[in-house]
């Protein structure tokens, strides 16, 4: 890859300092690679090369619903799909990119050409290669509209795609675009098993073909959804045969069958990271770690709904709502207030605004501002008869969520405002209530990009079913700011449009952005090559391994 073109750093802008830390000591440490030829295990004194086999069980709070990517956007789906396919380019462990599938890339004229040359001989599951018609196919798919993929805008914006050879191809844009490199970190789908397929009904989204660490070896619905080590992974075989995805909907739980040994690893929560994983059990057996998450936790309103349409209302309930409590009473510290969609530290973070305060006075000015008051005395405030009165939609399972609903309806009943809360299973969440628009409000929680661009969730081209903008929220500054921020190369003017959305933000309060959490995951001491680096724990997952005489299952090939 040729990284020192002038646009390419600009693109690889400065990235946030992360606080990363492990809490116990842990094996493996500078031991070896098990995809390098030096690898090796001892077992009795031997040296067993290469040093691969046993199973990781992980603790999954919802299922996966569809594991092609660009159909789908919950989390548990992504988090398969990224461990079965490829894609021409990833972030390393300095959220820097790297080539992948490609074997090299580059970024010329002025931002607006990048060719990639692909590897020889990655092949599918099914023994067929994979070669440049594949990513032809995957960019035609995605931008074809009988798909309707929430992932489409960024392939829309490529003005050619040729294919060069066998492993080449090239893509050209109208003028700079700054999420171009981000865009071929998505997955590459194979032509000749999909190209007659109707992609929005076919068994492929339950039974996908990949070409990449892992593949599906078995799905029990509502139970557990199995990847076995793929023989024929172009980068070398995974260092652990069988990653055990076990759907336990609640928390409490999960944790459960984690300090009993039946998971080897888990997100914590605050509670039981700090309280409840101290004892001798836990340090002699499992690693902790700890550093700010990229994801912020909101509550969203439904722009449908009457109450919703007035800024005054939703105004006024972030100003009831206290950020630095539920940090302290839902987080116990464990986290930092939000007030935008971008990370702490971050370069396009706002440099001056701050999360919105507490203030109860000013909530109920504004209420009645709005012509809400309470006429009759029974404590919540209503407008021509109507009571000021609405229902928080969380997914079940979800302690950190429901527990943030629970102290919102308290804060938000002390300014006259009547709160129910429902948990609703996770896959009917998302596509019998946010993809629909059924709700009120939500909690839910959206990953932080590395790239600012925010287009697919704000813009209101996105404000439509099944799209990512489903509180359905438009304004046409926004919009303008969004669609002139991407094509721009000039670093500091992107940082000022970036600061403009936030303040806007700020004012409209779409979503009360609530908090950025840490993660803590949790994982089992004998699972050997976690490096703690900027990008986190699982980036290089597929190298994690486990020495032989510490293994304990035998997983047939």
């Amino acid at each position: 890859m040729k990284k020192n073109t002038f646009f390419l750093r600009m693109l690889l802008s400065v990235l946030p300092l992360l606080l990363l830390m492990t809490e116990n000591s842990w094996a493996g440490e500078g031991m070896p690679d098990p995809a390098s030829p030096r690898a090796v295990c001892r077992q009795g004194g031997a040296d067993v090369e290469p040093c691969r086999g046993d199973r990781i069980l992980l603790g999954s709070l919802g299922e996966a619903s569809n594991l092609i990517p660009y159909l789908t956007a919950d989390a548990a789906s992504h988090e398969v799909a990224d461990l079965i396919f490829v894609a021409p380019l990833r972030y390393d462990k300095d959220l820097k990119p790297e080539p992948w599938a490609a074997e090299d890339w580059t970024l010329d004229d002025g931002g607006r050409r990048m060719l990639f040359h692909l590897r020889k001989g990655i092949l599918w599951e099914d023994g067929r290669e994979l070669t440049a018609e594949d990513v032809e196919f995957t960019w035609k798919i995605v931008t074809a509209p009988e798909t309707a993929s929430p992932y489409a805008e960024d392939f829309l914006r490529v003005k050619t795609f040729k294919v060069l050879d066998r492993y080449t191809f090239e893509v050209t844009y109208d003028t700079f675009f700054a999420r171009a490199v981000a865009t071929w970190m998505s997955p590459i789908l194979p032509k000749h098993i999909l190209e007659h397929e109707n992609i929005r009904n076919t068994s492929f989204s339950r039974k996908p073909v990949g070409a990449g660490p892992y593949r599906l070896k078995e799905w029990k619905a509502g139970t557990s959804l199995t990847l076995e080590a793929s023989p024929t992974y172009f980068a070398g075989r995974a260092g652990i045969d069988e990653v055990v995805f076990r759907i336990i909907p609640d928390s409490a739980t999960m944790f459960m069958e984690t300090r009993a040994g039946r998971l080897d690893m888990m997100d914590l929560s605050p509670l039981q990271y700090l309280r409840e994983t101290g004892g001798r059990e836990w340090t002699d057996n499992y690693s902790k770690y700890r550093y700010l998450a990229s994801v912020y936790v909101f509550l969203g309103f439904n722009m449908q709904h009457p109450f919703f349409k007035d800024v005054r209302v939703r105004r006024a309930i972030s100003h009831a709502i206290s950020r630095d409590e539920i940090v302290k009473g839902v987080l116990l510290g464990q986290g930092v207030p939000a007030f935008g969609p971008y990370k702490p530290g971050s370069w396009a973070y706002h440099p001056t605004l701050q999360p919105v305060k507490q203030n109860r006075d000013f909530a109920r000015a504004l209420l009645k501002e709005a012509g809400w008051s309470d006429s009759d005395g029974d404590g919540i405030v209503d407008k021509n008869g109507v009571p000021l009165s609405f229902t928080i939609l969380t997914n079940q399972g979800n302690e950190q969520r429901i527990l943030t609903a629970l102290l919102i309806q308290s804060q938000l009943k002390a300014v006259g405002i009547a709160v129910r809360i429902r948990t609703v299973e996770w896959a009917a969440f998302i596509h019998e209530f946010t993809d629909k628009g059924r709700f009120d409000a939500v909690i839910l929680g959206w990953t932080i990009s590395q790239d600012p661009d925010v287009y697919q969730v704000w813009h209101s081209s996105q404000a439509h079913e099944g799209g990512l903008n489903f509180t359905r929220y438009t304004n046409s500054e926004l919009d303008r700011l969004l669609e002139e921020a991407r094509v721009l190369p000039d670093l500091e003017k992107r940082k000022a449009i970036y600061a403009r959305i936030q303040e806007i933000m700020a004012d409209e309060q779409p979503y009360c952005f609530l908090f950025v959490p840490y993660a803590l995951p949790v994982v089992q001491k004998r699972f050997r090559g976690i490096k703690p680096a900027l990008a986190g724990i699982m980036y290089n997952f597929e190298r994690w391994w486990v020495p032989v005489n510490e293994q304990r299952y035998s997983v047939m090939p």
